[in-house]
């Protein structure tokens, strides 16, 4: 239970710095440009995770030859997030560009469990499943459009 209770708290915390990261990288952008702002914003993550990391772990990156070379491309997600979102949220707005990221996540997410990609669990999509991203996702346009 509690370990339930720290993924709804720390996936909340999580909602909330995207949406304000959308934000603040987009005006960020429109002042000094998108590649400054995105040099900036994973120059000030590594900072932190860095120092992080030193604080409470220590330096061992032996580990990383026993992963899947491709899930070495986190930080280059990074960079396409970043640049779609200040690009959508630049073009579109905030809310039109955080309910196509949502939707977009929500129909990966569902496609990746169902296959079981990347060592995911499969989830088979129950009658029940399919109701329910399709409540998900007419909540967001609903929402949207009204």
């Amino acid at each position: 239970m509690r370990y339930m209770l720290y993924g709804v708290l720390f996936s909340i915390l999580g909602g909330v710095a995207i949406a304000l990261q959308g934000i603040f990288n987009a005006r960020l952008g429109e002042g000094i440009g998108f590649w400054h702002t995105n040099a900036f914003v994973h120059g000030s993550g590594f900072l932190v995770a860095l120092t992080i990391m030193l604080l409470f772990e220590g330096v061992n990156f032996s580990p990383m030859r026993e992963v899947q070379p491709y899930y070495l491309l986190g930080g280059v997600m990074g960079v396409i997030i970043i640049f779609s979102v200040i690009n959508g949220i630049t073009a579109i707005g905030a809310s039109y560009t955080v309910i196509l990221l949502i939707v977009t996540q929500i129909l990966i997410t569902a496609a990746i469990n169902y296959f079981g990609i990347f060592g995911e669990p499969v989830i088979l999509l129950t009658a029940k499943k399919l109701l329910g991203l399709g409540l998900m996702i007419s909540g967001v346009v609903i929402y949207q459009l009204s």
